[in-house]
């Protein structure tokens, strides 16, 4: 097709990884024909998690790439038209609801159902990219297991930073927590219970200079911001946890959000703001952001669509 054809399509789904593969299976075996463009990451997260062992149906666990494949081909079998491509921008201004692809290609669909998901932040360490998926990670749920009895080293001062540190207190023997300043951003509360968690010791003023390993994490390199001592410090497992980027920028003429970027939709639903788009998976989810809870919305933001093209008689 050339710039200037726009193509209709009835449901079009925006983004891959657990909610967008799982909102297409559904969506192909109601008759929607889904167009799902895969996006910078084709599956996601998982593309970059080695071993998902908390997902149901896998008893002996599963490379994270491999179970989106599974899911890729699962969409594919009931008919998906899956495509690579980047959304690039939106227009949803009136009912001919229109998305671009790669700046080129415009589409203009019925329904559209946003899984672009949520990118981890980052200290921008070359061994932190270098260890990611080999003792680095920024989900202490998902990988927190592959530590149990061992020392370990989380990085943040939030709400998040501190449940994570005390999930991984319950598992692992030791718990580093990494704090640039003299002070927590969390909650009073959560601060507390941190505190009085016997095998997490905190570090205040310090940030991580290097994540030390020739093939896995084996210490960290941490340096005091107010005497610039550095100190190395043996653990198996360096988790991240200075928040997540909704990857839902091009939505934000059209969509509401949370003060973070995440998009808002209606209790117990998928429904934005906008008549006939749903947003699903880590886009709009600030709380759980594990691909089984994703792969849960994408279902739900599948039959939402289904149900909003039957009460237009489309």
């Amino acid at each position: 097709m050339d710039n200037t054809t726009i193509e209709k399509v009835q449901c079009l789904i925006i983004g891959s990884g657990p909610a967008g593969y799982t909102a297409a299976i559904y969506a192909a075996r109601a008759g929607l024909k889904p167009v799902l463009y895969q996006g910078l990451q084709p599956g996601g997260q998982l593309m970059i998690t080695n071993d998902v062992e908390n997902f149901p149906g896998y008893p002996d666990g599963i490379m994270g790439p491999t179970m989106m494949d599974d899911f890729q081909k699962q969409a594919a079998r009931f008919g998906t038209d899956i495509r690579f491509g980047l959304a690039t921008s939106v227009d949803f201004s009136n009912s001919a609801r229109k998305v671009i692809i790669d700046d080129t290609h415009t589409i203009e669909a019925e329904t559209i159902i946003i899984s672009t998901g949520a990118s981890a932040k980052w200290l921008g360490l070359p061994s932190e990219k270098r260890l990611n998926g080999f003792g680095v990670s920024a989900c202490a749920v998902c990988d927190g297991f592959f530590y149990r009895g061992l020392d370990v080293a989380i990085i943040g001062a939030g709400d998040t930073a501190c449940e994570e540190a005390t999930y991984l207190a319950k598992i692992c023997n030791k718990v580093y927590m990494l704090i640039r300043k003299d002070q927590m951003r969390a909650s009073v509360i959560m601060q507390e219970k941190v505190k009085n968690t016997p095998n997490i010791e905190i570090l205040w003023n310090s940030e991580t200079e290097e994540i030390l390993g020739e093939h896995a994490v084996e210490a960290v390199r941490v340096k005091n911001v107010k005497t610039g001592e550095l100190k190395d410090i043996a653990i198996k497992g360096f988790f991240v946890a200075i928040g997540h980027q909704p990857n839902s920028d091009i939505f934000k003429p059209y969509l509401e959000m949370d003060d973070s970027g995440y998009i808002i939709t209606e209790k117990g639903s998928t429904r934005t703001n906008v008549e006939g788009v749903f947003a699903c998976g880590d886009v709009q989810d600030n709380i759980y952001r594990q691909a089984v809870t994703a792969a849960g919305t994408g279902c739900m933001a599948a039959l939402d669509a289904e149900r909003y093209l039957v009460s237009k008689g489309l």
